[in-house]
């Protein structure tokens, strides 16, 4: 977008929020750049310069607004819908990956060479992949700088920084301002109070308008005992990370999702924060999305009942397509205790002074040696979850961030068990793919036939082309007719 110049001048002046993270205005005159929605007066169109990440504007000798804190805006969009390289880099970036294994790292993930990835980056981005990671660490510092009252030597090391000196040359460059002059900005009332070690309390931006019942709904009413739980208004869950592990508890409020996390090792806080992003599909773009379902005049009543559904997905791609198997053909209830019977059984022990979290889900390692007769399940499905757990753990089925959505699907085709349904549905909430499509499921054709929809599964996929490529988001609003667990958040 960023490229349309007159669009973006558009967007500047009417300080159109759903346009932030899509693009950066950099001022010519003052050397800031800003979000489209930056409250200042807008500079004249003939000092706009137009950037697609802020790691492009940093390299261009641009210094973050303020004001408007473009650095913290929701994250584009682009890399949720697409599927290309430049899209995996940017997830796995995201992920902290250039952090743990460098660029040599991210490019081996890719199965792309180092210069082919440095190069479509900046074709794309205006920024190598070292630069939008340094970007990153910028933004993870700052967050770290205004919400608590960590040492600044602390802050340096968990935002990824091989040293302090990088870490307040870098934070001045950006910012325009040293690391204690950032912690001395924050207004007292919005003052960080002190917590227990490796406790931190952010805030999670979003693209509004944001309909949370079926996204806070699902994860609740499919939580694994142990894993998951649902205390004082708050979806709490283990997190097995990088460099250890750590419990986060996730609040809706009306503007930002409040996450406390609790970490073991605070270099784990970018994959940490990644993750539950993802999860929770935060940069999801809601009007792009209703726009295009609310075409459909059997879809738009829906729409316009609860816009701003998201995709409940996932912090762990393995654990869910483990769940994903034990899931089929079974009630939700059922799908719980088999994967409750699996973490007590195979789980790693965790403390959680906090509430009732008492594992984490069990690796792929972890279950590849598992008996199948120790499982209480149908014997072709002992096989399918066997078989699942194998290659996960082998490495010769990834699932993750890095994974090319349809490379994915026909290598889970191939294993004995996986038909369309679980496939797609590991699509849609583990690899991400918006445009992830269930015909075939029960819930999907009941509330196709009740809205006058075809419910023939091949009927419905040729009707539903016309969703794409938003069809994992259709999916949202078809199963929210229902009067499911799923679609109801607990008092």
């Amino acid at each position: 977008m960023h490229h349309d110049a007159d669009r973006c001048v558009r967007a500047v002046q009417s300080k159109d929020a759903r346009f932030d993270g899509w693009f950066f205005t950099a001022v010519l005159t003052t050397r800031i750049y800003c979000r489209p929605s930056c409250p200042v007066v807008p500079p004249k169109p003939e000092n706009m310069s137009f950037y697609p990440s802020a790691a492009a504007c940093q390299q261009a000798g641009f210094r973050a607004c303020k004001r408007c804190r473009p650095d913290s805006s929701p994250g584009s969009p682009e890399w949720n819908q697409r599927a290309d390289l430049v899209a995996r880099a940017m997830r796995l970036i995201g992920d902290g990956v250039v952090d743990r294994e460098g660029v040599p790292g991210l490019a081996g993930r890719l199965g792309y060479s180092t210069r082919q990835v440095e190069r479509q980056l900046l074709a794309e981005l205006g920024a190598g992949p070292l630069a939008l990671a340094r970007a990153q660490r910028a933004q993870t510092a700052r967050l770290l700088i205004e919400t608590t009252t960590l040492p600044m030597a602390e802050i340096a090391f968990a935002a990824g920084f091989s040293s302090i000196r990088t870490f307040n040359d870098t934070v001045r460059e950006v910012f325009a301002l040293a690391p204690g002059e950032l912690r001395a900005r924050v207004p007292k009332t919005a003052a960080p109070k002190p917590a227990a070690p490796g406790v931190l309390s952010l805030r999670l931006p979003f693209r509004a308008p944001l309909t949370p019942d079926n996204l806070f709904g699902h994860l609740i009413a499919t939580a694994v005992p142990g894993v998951e739980e649902w205390r004082d208004g708050a979806y709490r869950r283990t997190l097995r990370l990088p460099y250890g592990h750590g419990v986060v508890a996730l609040t809706l409020t009306p503007d930002h999702i409040a996450c406390r996390l609790s970490l073991n090792d605070l270099r784990d806080l970018t994959i940490a924060i990644s993750r539950c992003r993802r999860m929770l599909d935060l940069d999801a773009d809601p009007a792009a999305v209703d726009g295009q379902l609310r075409a459909d005049p059997l879809l738009a009543p829906l729409v316009d009942k609860a816009p701003g559904r998201r995709v409940p997905r996932t912090v762990d791609e393995a654990e869910f397509a483990v769940r994903a198997v034990l899931g089929q053909q079974v009630s939700t209830a059922a799908a719980r205790t088999h994967a409750a019977r699996l973490v007590t059984a195979h789980g790693e022990p965790v403390d959680d002074p906090e509430g009732g979290l008492t594992h984490l889900f069990p690796a792929p390692e972890a279950l590849a040696a598992l008996d199948p007769e120790a499982l209480a399940l149908p014997r072709s499905r002992r096989t399918t979850l066997t078989t699942l757990v194998r290659h996960l753990a082998d490495g010769s089925l990834r699932l993750g961030v890095e994974s090319d959505w349809d490379e994915a699907r026909a290598r889970l085709m191939e294993l004995p068990g996986f038909g369309p349904w679980t496939v797609e549905v590991i699509a849609m909430r583990a690899l991400g793919d918006p445009d992830a499509f269930l015909p075939s499921d029960l819930g999907i054709r009941r509330a196709a036939q009740e809205l006058g929809l075809p419910h023939t599964p091949a009927a419905l996929t040729a009707r539903a082309a016309a969703w794409r490529p938003w069809r994992a988001y259709a999916v949202q609003y078809l199963w929210a007719t229902d009067e499911h667990p799923i679609n109801t958040i607990p008092a």
